[in-house]
């Protein structure tokens, strides 16, 4: 797997949810914090997006909202409407809403697709806490085709479920999350909004290298000077770069990675621990054993069992 593709595989808990909201105005929705992470796109008409920490953010037709850190948030055909607090189903999903006290021929004011992901933020990616409170994806001719092409096939999916959907829906909303967040972060690294952190991290053609080294083989002993060298840098200058843009040493990154995938790997699997402590690259169970106990308070054994 890619650096983002990996990411987002080890955030990822449950299926993602998504459905098609038709609104007539006046409306509103409060969707309170969870452990989620929410994307809203607009197919028709307009909303106003009102976060818990920044100014409203009007939205119009193709616009992609997410909110990835879990604080509630308000949706309304305007800014004074009284919004009707929504609580999440206990999978991360949104209740259905109630059929509305209007004509079933009148045309929605808003039509809009809704979605979310639950996220094991115990284990969050340190790219997604630099993600802003809204990342917000306007509608502009000819930007971000790949991702208005999934936006498409979703939409069409829900409207029409036919044999297979279920599947289909799946792949899509993991699709459209992935475009959702290469479009910000190479948005970032065209404007340099942010000159040190992942946007630029994986816009360095020297670090991009080292951390899809560490990514594609998280079991192998790497060296500074190895991942260094999969840049063309000393391993003294790659150090420094690294390190000024992920946040962490070289091998520090590679530690946490390393007990990461342990964690995926025992939650997912019925390997033995043997193995799970060589993926993680180490090849003394009772080293892995105490390392994992240092990273997430618990014995491998009990982590497993409390994950099943």
């Amino acid at each position: 797997m890619d650096v983002l593709s990996d990411a987002i595989a080890a955030m990822r808990a449950g299926r993602p949810h998504s459905g098609r909201r038709d609104k007539y105005a006046p409306w509103g929705m409060r969707i309170e914090d969870s452990a989620g992470a929410g994307f809203h796109v607009v197919l028709r008409g307009s909303a106003w997006l009102i976060p818990a920490v920044g100014e409203p953010v009007a939205l119009g037709p193709g616009d992609v909202v997410f909110l990835a850190h879990g604080r509630g948030y308000v949706l309304a055909s305007a800014l004074d409407v009284e919004p009707d607090v929504v609580r999440l189903n206990p999978d991360g999903s949104v209740p259905e809403p109630p059929a509305p006290a209007r004509e079933s021929t009148a045309a929605p004011d808003t039509v809009m697709l809704c979605g979310a992901y639950w996220l094991d933020r115990s284990r969050a990616h340190p790219l997604l806490s630099e993600l802003p409170e809204v990342v917000h994806l306007p509608a502009r001719v000819g930007t971000h085709r790949s991702l208005r092409a999934a936006v498409e096939l979703l939409g069409a999916e829900l409207a029409e479920p036919q044999p297979g959907s279920d599947t289909i829906v799946s792949s899509l909303l993991d699709t459209l999350l992935l475009y959702i967040l290469r479009a910000w972060w190479q948005g970032e690294a065209r404007t340099g909004g942010h000159p040190t952190g992942w946007a630029a991290a994986l816009a360095d053609p020297a670090v991009a290298a080292a951390l899809q080294a560490i990514h594609t083989a998280p079991d192998r002993p790497w060296t500074v000077e190895e991942l260094g060298a999969h840049g063309g840098l000393s391993r003294a200058a790659f150090a420094r770069r690294f390190t000024a843009l992920v946040g962490r040493p070289p091998l520090t990154y590679l530690t946490w990675w390393r007990m990461t995938t342990a964690g995926r790997l025992l939650r997912a699997d019925d390997l033995p621990l043997r193995l799970v402590a060589q993926r993680a690259g180490y090849t003394s169970e009772f080293a892995f054993a105490k390392a994992f106990k240092r990273e997430y308070g618990v014995a491998p054994g009990q982590y497993r069992r409390e994950a099943s």
